[in-house]
């Protein structure tokens, strides 16, 4: 089962892009490739945490996250190595885009005093990130369940070959970039 925001890719999007003469085949054409969820957390809290953030992460994804651990020991941060720091999903297909939906349909609005995203952090490649500060901004995360507020990282991933490349594609998606 296809998601909207797929169709509107293949109906809308696809055409468009073609149309302007940038791309001489079909295959050449940008389109997302995954989109990758990461939440850190803090060493020093209790063991908990990070189950507490795994579980959000699962409402949130729609999908299980992988628990990440520490590759080396630090001990200035009191980190030992192989202890849980943090969780990670990739969302790819048809949970990509249903994800990506809800992100910029109804999460990134609910953003306290939201104007848009900086157009200017792309990383080179054609690959997009944003920093969350806080959870509770997704629907399904219920309020009076979390013990803590939890930041992420949201990284989307485009097949583009440069930044202006990816920048049209997902504004064409629907992203909401701030005016320049």
């Amino acid at each position: 089962m296809n998601s909207r925001l797929y169709k509107k890719f293949v109906e809308e999007v696809k055409p468009s892009l073609l149309g302007n003469g940038r791309f001489k085949n079909v295959h050449e054409v940008p389109k997302l490739e995954k989109i990758v969820i990461n939440m850190g957390v803090s060493a020093s809290l209790e063991k908990v945490a990070v189950d507490d953030a795994a579980k959000d992460m699962t409402a949130i994804a729609g999908q299980k996250p992988v628990i990440t651990k520490a590759k080396k020991s630090v001990a200035n941060f009191k980190l030992r190595k192989g202890q849980n720091v943090g969780c990670c999903v990739t969302l790819r297909r048809d949970r990509m885009y249903e994800f990506f939906d809800r992100l910029v349909a109804t999460a990134l609005p609910g953003i306290r005093d939201f104007r848009g995203l900086n157009p200017r952090r792309f990383d080179g490649r054609g690959n997009y990130t944003i920093g969350i500060s806080d959870q509770t901004i997704f629907p399904e995360i219920d309020l009076d369940k979390i013990k803590r507020h939890q930041g992420m990282d949201i990284t989307i991933v485009t097949t583009a070959a440069t930044d202006e490349q990816a920048h049209e594609l997902l504004k064409l998606m629907g992203f909401p970039f701030a005016e320049r």
